[in-house]
């Protein structure tokens, strides 16, 4: 049985960044020292557990007030502007660690919400870089995922779409479409152009959507397919459900405990794939674990 590691597959780059500042920050911590990080830094239980392990500590917003003072990470998916606000009431010294690709949304977003457009996300409402979006607009945004929640939307007002970064394209399109048909001033935000006028692009990040392709190729060249992603990585959804279009027999786990004798019965090849928030050590993990326990099955 021959087992491979998806090359495309494992942390994007606003992910590689994010970790880097956080290992260079725990490194450079003082014995008495602590580094948190506000939210889990990223959606994959393994990463977050390695790095505990090297001192980082995991918060929430309302625990903000018990480390007064303190060095406060802000992951990837970034933060509204309260956060900022509320930590600097509270001495406290945040590493900015926002993935550039997230923060030039947020950034968009505030300028066309100052220009006085109706702002609509397509979203999860309750995603913590959706979050962070609708900050910009005073909480004024509105959240949809779907085409039944057009009717949230005034669609009399101009009105300017965006995307968080890892949502699908499919359904973004098809929401952009019903947008064009009912809303009489509408812009579909694109980094490129600076201009308000009507725009084709989106704020679907490159990374996630860019591994479409090589992901159905590389599902469609193995018997079976290990998909590994943290349970609450939006991204991994997205992708999995890339990978299970191609390969039906595509598995989902979290970690190698996870995997299933029965699954590797008469299968030749094996492809281990993964999310944007996938480790690479993890996916190398569970190919050695199934190398040394189910080859020959």
């Amino acid at each position: 049985m021959k087992v491979t590691v998806d090359k495309s597959a494992g942390f994007c780059w606003g992910v590689v960044r994010t970790i880097d500042i956080a290992e260079n920050q725990l490194d450079a911590v003082n014995e008495d020292g602590k580094l948190y990080c506000l939210g889990d830094i990223i959606h994959n239980p393994m990463e977050i557990e390695r790095l505990r392990g090297m001192g980082l500590e995991t918060i929430t917003r309302e625990d903000l007030t018990k480390v007064r003072g303190g060095k406060v990470l802000i992951r990837a998916h970034g933060e509204p502007p309260s956060t900022y606000q509320r930590a600097e009431s509270l001495g406290i010294e945040l590493v900015d660690a926002t993935c550039p690709v997230v923060w030039k949304v947020q950034e968009r977003i505030r300028k066309f919400y100052e220009q006085g457009f109706q702002v609509v996300i397509y979203g999860k409402k309750d995603h913590a870089e959706t979050i962070g979006l609708v900050g910009q607009t005073a909480g004024e945004a509105i959240v949809i995922k779907s085409l039944e929640e057009i009717d949230k939307v005034d669609l009399t007002r101009k009105t300017v779409l965006f995307s968080q970064t890892t949502m699908e394209k499919e359904t973004f399109y098809k929401l952009k479409a019903e947008f064009q048909k009912r809303v009489k001033e509408l812009v579909v935000d694109s980094f490129e152009d600076e201009a308000v006028e009507f725009h084709a692009k989106d704020t679907i990040c490159g990374q996630v959507y860019g591994r479409d392709k090589k992901l159905r190729e590389y599902a469609a060249q193995n018997d079976i397919v290990i998909f590994v992603a943290g349970r609450n990585s939006s991204n991994g959804k997205v992708l999995f459900r890339i990978c299970q279009e191609s390969n039906p027999r595509t598995y989902f786990i979290e970690n190698a405990p996870e995997l299933k004798k029965d699954w590797f019965e008469g299968v030749a090849t094996v492809g281990i794939s993964g999310s944007t928030s996938t480790p690479q050590w993890l996916m190398e993990e569970i190919r050695r674990k199934i190398e040394d326990g189910y080859r020959g099955s």
